[in-house]
């Protein structure tokens, strides 16, 4: 899935260019839209931290990322739209498999853009992370 503002290849094209630090992580966008997004984080056992669960920054980044691909899926490629704020609570230990981040933008204006990130260990419903964030989007020409 695309959107009119960002096609899959100019999304690709975007990625590459303005947030190669995905390829870090392995992010997988697996669905976009105006507005939503949907961003798997694959399980490794490099993200793991004591407790045996996929790190806090890790699952942070892929909310962040994927908050990322929401509001491009919105506005378009604006490679300076950048957080300003974002919340994380993290409700449950996930299990030993690739996370699910699904983004819904709440509110979409001129300079911000309010998100929420449900994120999910991939085949289970109940959330191990509830994410609030807003972006800033910079002045258009």
């Amino acid at each position: 899935m695309s959107t009119k503002h960002l096609p899959r290849d100019v999304l690709e094209k975007v990625l590459a260019h303005d947030a190669p630090f995905a390829e870090l992580y392995g992010f997988v966008v697996e669905e976009y839209g105006e507005g939503t997004a949907t961003v798997r984080l694959p399980y490794n056992q490099k993200l793991i931290r004591p407790g045996g669960t996929i790190n806090g920054p890790a699952m942070f980044a892929l909310a962040d990322f994927a908050m990322y691909i929401a509001v491009m899926g919105a506005i378009g490629p604006v490679a300076l739209a950048v957080t300003t704020n974002m919340n994380i609570d993290f409700l449950r230990k996930p299990a030993d498999t690739d996370l699910i981040g699904e983004v819904t933008l709440l509110k979409l204006g001129k300079r911000l853009a309010v998100g929420r990130v449900d994120i999910h260990a991939d085949g289970e419903k109940e959330l191990c992370a509830h994410v609030t964030g807003t972006y800033s989007i910079p002045p258009r020409d």
